[in-house]
C-alpha cells in the first residue's frame, strides 16, 4: 500500500488543530499535512509534530484572499510583494517542520487584467518560490483545482499544471496531484499518473463526486492505489 498521510486541514475536525497531529498517529498516519498553519505558532506545531513522532508532508503557501473568493496571490500583477512575503513566512514554517512539500496555489486571475499579464506574474512566482525554498531541500508543487468548484482557476488541468512546471523548468518544483479534482475534470486517473509520475511530488485522494471518503462515488481506489504502488512513488498519499 502507499504510504498514507494524513490531511489534518479536513479530517478529524472534531479536534482542535493540533490535537489532530496525535489522533492522525493513533490512526495509524505516519505524517500528516495542513493546508496554512499560520495562525498557530510554529513552536506549537513543532510539539505537536514530536509528541506525534510523525512527520510532515505538506504544507501550502499561504494564499491572501483566495479561500474567501478572490484571486490569491501567486497570479495577480501588483501583489507580488505580497507573494513573496508569503513565500518568507511559509520558509519559516518550513524550516522548522521541514514538509516534503510546500503547495503552491496559483489562484485565478482578475476580471479587470489582462490573463497572459497573470500567466506571467504565475510563472515568475512560480519560480521564485521554487528557488527560495530549494535551499531547505523541500520541493514547491503546484495543484490543479477543478474548474466546477473553482470557476477560472489558472491551473484546472494536470496538463496546464506540467506546461507551468516545464515553463519554469526548475528542479525543485513538481505536480500535486489531487485525485478527487482529476477525477472531477475527466482525467484518467491510472494513466494520468503513470505518464506524469516523474514529475509528481505529492498525491492526495478524496472520492468524486461529493469530496468523501473512498467508496462513496465513482472512483475505483484499489486500482489506483494498486498503480502507485507498482510505480514505486516514493512520496506520500493524502486523506483528505
Amino acid at each position: 500500500m502507499p504510504r498514507f498521510s494524513a490531511n489534518i486541514s479536513t479530517l478529524f475536525g472534531e479536534h482542535d488543530p493540533l490535537d489532530r497531529v496525535a489522533v492522525a498517529a493513533d490512526c495509524g498516519f505516519r505524517a500528516f499535512e495542513v493546508q496554512f498553519p499560520y495562525d498557530i505558532p510554529i513552536e506549537s506545531w513543532v510539539r505537536a509534530k514530536k509528541h506525534a513522532g510523525i512527520a510532515v508532508s505538506v504544507i501550502n503557501l499561504p494564499v491572501g484572499d483566495l479561500m474567501e473568493g478572490g484571486p490569491g496571490l501567486a497570479a495577480v500583477p501588483g501583489r507580488e510583494g505580497q507573494f513573496r512575503a508569503a513565500v518568507a513566512e511559509a520558509h519559516l514554517y518550513a524550516e522548522a517542520l521541514n514538509p516534503l512539500c510546500v503547495n503552491l496555489l496559483a489562484g485565478m486571475a482578475p476580471e479587470k487584467l489582462d490573463i497572459s499579464d497573470c500567466r506571467a506574474t504565475l510563472h515568475q512566482n512560480t519560480r521564485y518560490a521554487a528557488e527560495a525554498l530549494a535551499s531547505l531541500g523541500v520541493r514547491v508543487v503546484v495543484e490543479p483545482i477543478n474548474t466546477r468548484d473553482r470557476p477560472g482557476f489558472l491551473l484546472p488541468t494536470s496538463a496546464h499544471a506540467l506546461s507551468l512546471i516545464e515553463s519554469v523548468g526548475h528542479p525543485a518544483l513538481g505536480l500535486q496531484c489531487d485525485l478527487y479534482h482529476m477525477h472531477t475534470m475527466g482525467e484518467a486517473l491510472v494513466e494520468t499518473l503513470t505518464r506524469l509520475m516523474p514529475h509528481i511530488g505529492h498525491i492526495q485522494f478524496a472520492d468524486s463526486p461529493g469530496r468523501h471518503e473512498p467508496g462513496t462515488g465513482e472512483i475505483d481506489f484499489s486500482n489506483v492505489f494498486a498503480n502507485i504502488d507498482a510505480l514505486a512513488y516514493p512520496g506520500w498519499v493524502a486523506a483528505e
